[in-house]
C-alpha cells in the first residue's frame, strides 16, 4: 500500500465507530471508501463504485449475535455483542472496499490488503485510541488539578478529564472533515442515511425519493460516541481511584462497561422520542451536520444497490421484512 493509503485507512478505522449503525434494526449502515455497507437482519452487502462507474459488492449470510449466543439477549451484553458484531462488519466492508480502490490503482495492483496488513493496522488505531482518549485527557487533566487546587479533587479532576477527552474528539472530527478523502467518505455516510430513512417510510426507494430525506440519523454511531462520552465521566466518578496508573487502567478496564451501558441508554431514549432521555441524544444529531454530508444521486445509487442486495439476499433466507 502507499502512504496515502495507509493514511486513509487508519483514518477510517478511526471512523469506524463514527460512521457505523450498530442496533440491531430492520436495516442499518456504514460508509466506506467510495461506497456503503448495508447490514439487514441476517445479510450483509457492501457495494462499491469502481473509477469506471462499476458497482462492485460483496454479500453474504449473518445471522443475529443474540441468535448465535442467547448470552448476548441480555441487557448490556446484548450491547457488546451487536456492537462488536457491527464493527466486525465493518472492518471487513472496509477491507474489501479498500482493495477494490487499490485493484483500480496501477501502481498498486496485486497487492491487496492482508489480514495480517489489516490486523497491524487495527492495532496501531487502538493504540493510537487508547493514547488520544484515556492517556492524553487524563496527563492533561492531572497537570492542570496539580496546578489548580479547586480542579485537584477526584470529582473536579474527572470533569476536567472528560470535558478534554470531548473536546478533542470534537477537533478531531472537524480537521479530518476538512480532507477531501474524508469529506467524501462522509457524503457517503450521507447517502447512507437517506437511503435507510427512504426505507424505512415504507416509500419505494429510489435516488429521488431518498435524497429528500436528511442526512442525520438516531442511530448513528457518531450520537452513540457522544452519550458514551458524557457516560464515562458518570462511572469515572464512582471509580475511587488516586494514582494515574490505576485510573487509566480501570478505564482500559471499564470500556467494555461503558459500552454496554451507552448502548442501552440509546436504545431506551430511541423508544421515548420527546422525553429528558431522547434529548441526551440531541448533541449527537447536531454533530451529524460535520459527519454527513449532502450525497451525489450516483452516490446515493451506490447505497440503493447494497440495500437491495441486502434485501434480497434476506428474502432469500425466507426473511419477513416488515416496517414496524
Amino acid at each position: 500500500m502507499s502512504i496515502r493509503t495507509s493514511l486513509r485507512l487508519f483514518a477510517h478505522l478511526q471512523l469506524l465507530p463514527v460512521l457505523e449503525s450498530g442496533e440491531e434494526t430492520l436495516v442499518g449502515g456504514q460508509a466506506v471508501m467510495e461506497g456503503v455497507m448495508m447490514r439487514a437482519p441476517h445479510s450483509y452487502c457492501v457495494a462499491v463504485r469502481r473509477p469506471d462507474g462499476e458497482i462492485v459488492t460483496e454479500e453474504m449470510p449473518v445471522a443475529r449475535m443474540s441468535e448465535k449466543y442467547p448470552l448476548f439477549k441480555w441487557p448490556v451484553l446484548r450491547g457488546l455483542g451487536t456492537l462488536g458484531q457491527a464493527m466486525g462488519l465493518g472492518i471487513r466492508a472496509l477491507k474489501f472496499s479498500t482493495n477494490v480502490m487499490l485493484d483500480d490503482n496501477a501502481e498498486e495492483k496485486s497487492k491487496p490488503v492482508s489480514n495480517t496488513a489489516m490486523a497491524a493496522n487495527l492495532i496501531v488505531s487502538l493504540a493510537f485510541f487508547l493514547f488520544l482518549y484515556k492517556f492524553v485527557p487524563l496527563f492533561l487533566a492531572t497537570t492542570i488539578g496539580n496546578r489548580v487546587p479547586a480542579l485537584h479533587g477526584h470529582m473536579m479532576s474527572t470533569l476536567v478529564d472528560g470535558v478534554i477527552r470531548i473536546a478533542i474528539f470534537l477537533a478531531f472530527l472537524f480537521l479530518i472533515s476538512r480532507t477531501k478523502d474524508i469529506r467524501r467518505v462522509f457524503e457517503y455516510h450521507g447517502a447512507e442515511h437517506k437511503v435507510v430513512f427512504n426505507f424505512e417510510s415504507g416509500q419505494e426507494v429510489t435516488v429521488e425519493n431518498a435524497q429528500k430525506f436528511q442526512t442525520w440519523h438516531p442511530r448513528c454511531g457518531t450520537s452513540f460516541l457522544l452519550v458514551l462520552m458524557v457516560i464515562s465521566m458518570l462511572v469515572y466518578m464512582l471509580i475511587p481511584f488516586d494514582g494515574f496508573l490505576a485510573k487509566i487502567l480501570s478505564r482500559i478496564a471499564l470500556l467494555p462497561v461503558i459500552v454496554g451501558l451507552s448502548y442501552e441508554l440509546i436504545r431506551f431514549a430511541a423508544k421515548r422520542q420527546g422525553t429528558f432521555l431522547a434529548w441526551l441524544t440531541a448533541p449527537g444529531l447536531w454533530l451529524q451536520r460535520v459527519t454527513t454530508k449532502p450525497p451525489s444521486d450516483e452516490q446515493a445509487k451506490v447505497a440503493i444497490h447494497a440495500i437491495e442486495r441486502a434485501m434480497n439476499l434476506e428474502r432469500e433466507q425466507g426473511g419477513e421484512l416488515v416496517i414496524a
